[in-house]
């Protein structure tokens, strides 16, 4: 019998995508680099990981077959502290991947200040096609073997990709056995009852909510007149679906997989939520569906890619009317169509700003777990909403200074902290 745990289910870029990404972040960390007045030794020392492990992990099949899975782990950068980052099952993880996204989370944790380098890891594997048995037992092979290179002071994974709170337990008591103490500070999104944090699961989604509601400011827009259209309705966009609507906003569009939906004068989010699979699939119960890129030109006022890498290019970017664009997923638009929303006075909010709620809250647990002391759900919610708004505001006022679009002036919030520390510790 096939897994039947619920999973994290936002897709993951092509390899080709992936080359394409780290070779775009590498680009922007280089002149973010320069702007902040770093020699290029700085560029030389962030633009590639310190280190990343690929690993073999035996696992034997519920048929009695043994099979090999590759598995990796990528550590960015740990002059500020321990490396963080999730770790993702599926079958298009490569290196280049968690290099490039192990990057991401080094910039996601200095725009956010939190006291870490970025991390990511993966294994290529399908484990929609995997048993309950086969995923723990591969979910602790992983944990055996790069136990020598995590934990709770070196490098803390966390769910992505097609894991979600069991993995994790899995995770964190094969490690607890391998070290002979109980350590739930060694990972984070675990179950409550194991030393989990209240607000984890919606924690990116109310962070890119956030970040529409100080990007709607800045632009004027009352947020209850707004018309959104949300591209994507996995884990993400299902949830910022529902933070709008209870915003008063008007939710006009969303898309999965097979297709858009689009209403302009609303959706029944509700009605959709509740019909929508494990997958965030709902727009193959419908028939009046429209294309992904489609909808991304349709009338609105907001508009958040949740989806996958690549949906606004040179091609599209002069189409889009939205007056905000809030990325929720990893990087959806391309430098060029950036270029030529900033160049049409678009509010682009990128994505290692608006997408870090789900670092933050991890942050969060492992501040709980080191303690022994656990906070509510509101507390939890006000102190994200502190770190959204402060480091938003911090984003926003750089872009304004240097007169620049806000994802550059997000790599330069992000890669300041970092570049500073890796100074004093006398590596550049």
């Amino acid at each position: 019998m096939k897994a039947t745990i619920p999973v994290n289910s936002e897709p993951v870029q092509k390899q080709s995508e992936m080359l394409g990404l780290l070779s775009s972040t590498q680009s922007i960390v280089k002149e973010a680099v320069q702007r902040l007045g770093y020699k290029d030794d700085m560029y030389e020392l962030l633009k590639e990981p310190l280190r990343i492990i690929k690993v073999r992990i035996p696992v034997r099949m519920d048929d009695g077959s043994m099979k090999i899975f590759t598995g990796y782990r990528s550590q960015h950068n740990d002059a500020v502290g321990p490396t963080k980052g999730g770790v993702r099952f599926h079958p298009e993880v490569d290196e280049e991947e968690v290099k490039a996204l192990s990057m991401w989370m080094s910039l996601k944790c200095g725009i956010f200040d939190l006291p870490y380098g970025g991390g990511k890891g993966g294994i290529v594997c399908d484990p929609r096609h995997m048993s309950f048995h086969e995923l723990e037992r591969l979910s602790r092979g992983y944990v055996r073997a790069i136990s020598q290179i995590v934990g709770p002071t070196k490098d803390i994974p966390a769910p992505d990709v097609f894991t979600n709170p069991q993995i994790m337990a899995w995770m964190m008591d094969e490690y607890s056995r391998i070290q002979e103490f109980d350590s739930p500070g060694f990972i984070t999104g675990k179950p409550l009852v194991l030393g989990g944090s209240q607000g984890r699961e919606t924690a990116t989604a109310r962070g890119v909510t956030i970040c529409i509601e100080e990007a709607a400011k800045r632009k004027g827009i009352r947020l209850h007149e707004a018309r959104v259209i949300i591209q994507g309705f996995g884990n993400a966009g299902s949830y910022i679906s529902k933070f709008m609507k209870d915003a008063g906003a008007k939710v006009v569009g969303i898309s999965d997989a097979y297709g858009a939906l689009y209403e302009p004068e609303g959706l029944d989010i509700d009605y959709l939520l509740d019909r929508r699979d494990s997958f965030g699939t709902v727009t193959n119960l419908f028939t009046n569906t429209i294309t992904n890129q489609e909808l991304l030109g349709k009338e609105c006022e907001i508009l958040v890619p949740a989806a996958i890498s690549n949906q606004i290019t040179r091609e599209n970017a002069e189409h889009i009317q939205a007056e905000i664009v809030v990325e929720a997923a990893n990087g959806p638009t391309t430098l060029e169509a950036t270029t030529i929303l900033a160049a049409r006075n678009v509010l682009l909010v990128p994505d290692v700003l608006a997408s870090s709620g789900g670092v933050t809250v991890s942050y969060f647990e492992w501040v709980q777990n080191n303690q022994g002391y656990y906070w509510t759900e509101e507390e939890v919610a006000q102190k994200l909403r502190s770190k959204i708004v402060e480091s938003f505001d911090n984003v926003f006022s750089t872009a304004q200074r240097h007169q620049i679009d806000m994802r550059l002036a997000a790599y330069m919030v992000g890669i300041r902290r970092m570049a500073e520390a890796s100074r004093f510790r006398g590596w550049v």
